[in-house]
């Protein structure tokens, strides 16, 4: 039987439209085989949709990580959890974390259980320190040092704003 190879993700919640074209298009070609794939996200705006949106339209078996909080609740506009609860029946599997006593440290530890069990994460980032615990920035350092490759796409001379 064929190994699986797991990929993550992580990324900013507001993704520029300079940028659009380019991540679509990056997640896209890290999403294609060879062999099995299976791909991990949590669901979160921005990033996480649409790389989750991107792996069902390609056939890839989608795992959500739930970050031990009330989660749904803050992610932002009705749009947004729609897309999630969309999403989220759309799963081959869901993982629940435990809870944790900030949303900052939920957000944190979803994005290293996700590093942990991915054998590589592409990260839709700008390559700036995270804003709080838990952001793209600590994802990818996180990544990094657990020796798990990471492929950033972004557009250079672009900000999230």
């Amino acid at each position: 039987m064929e190994r699986v190879t797991r990929i993550g993700v992580t990324g900013h919640r507001r993704i520029p439209d300079a940028v659009l074209p380019a991540v679509r298009s990056g997640i896209r070609a890290q999403l294609r085989g060879p062999g099995p794939l299976r791909a991990l996200s949590c669901l979160a705006a921005g990033a996480d949709q649409l790389f989750a949106d991107i792996a069902l339209d390609c056939g890839v078996p989608l795992t959500a990580v739930i970050p031990g909080m009330d989660y749904e609740a803050h992610l932002g506009d009705a749009e947004t959890r729609g897309s999630y609860r969309r999403l989220l029946e759309s799963c081959a599997e869901r993982v629940e974390l435990p809870r944790e006593a900030t949303h900052e440290e939920a957000y944190y530890a979803a994005g290293r259980y996700v590093v942990d069990h991915a054998d590589r994460l592409v990260a839709v980032w700008d390559g700036a320190p995270a804003r709080g615990l838990g952001g793209t920035g600590d994802v990818v350092d996180y990544a990094r040092g657990a020796g798990v490759p990471v492929t950033v796409l972004w557009r250079d001379g672009v900000e999230r704003g």
